[in-house]
């Protein structure tokens, strides 16, 4: 079967396209509050893109798969870390780990955010999702 070029995110108003991408996040209009992802009713929310690099607040490993449904990761399944990064002024989000040895991960080490292949749909387009990599040379390859 041909792949197709074709990417596309795995939700709607997640994350921005491109080399350089943003979470998208929103700010409740009546109190200031943010808040990822923005929500999809978005009414009384402005559009906020969220900072592209921050501190590793926690993390661990997944080395099982998780149940299925609802994951639908590639296969075979792969252990990988997930973390909570500290975007400064902004909020804390979950997300997948990239791109790093699971013992060189540290509270504190500082990530920026990427985008991955999750899996790719039976037509071949590729389905992305976020994920944080260790910045510069903290960067290390399972």
């Amino acid at each position: 079967m041909l792949r197709s070029m074709a990417a596309r995110p795995i939700a709607p108003n997640l994350f921005t396209p491109g080399p350089s991408p943003r979470l998208i996040g929103g700010r409740q209009r009546a109190s200031g509050r943010l808040v990822f992802p923005l929500p999809e009713d978005a009414e009384g929310y402005e559009r906020v893109e969220l900072p592209a690099r921050g501190g590793l607040w926690s993390y661990t490993v997944q080395r099982f798969a998780p149940k299925s449904p609802p994951y639908r990761g590639q296969e075979p399944f792969q252990p990988f870390a997930v973390g909570y990064v500290e975007l400064p002024g902004a909020l804390i989000v979950e997300s997948r780990l990239t791109e790093v040895d699971f013992e060189a991960l540290r509270v504190g080490m500082p990530m920026e955010l990427t985008t991955l292949e999750l899996r790719r749909d039976p037509d071949g387009t590729a389905i992305l999702t976020y994920a944080f990599r260790p910045v510069n040379r903290e960067r290390a390859h399972d």
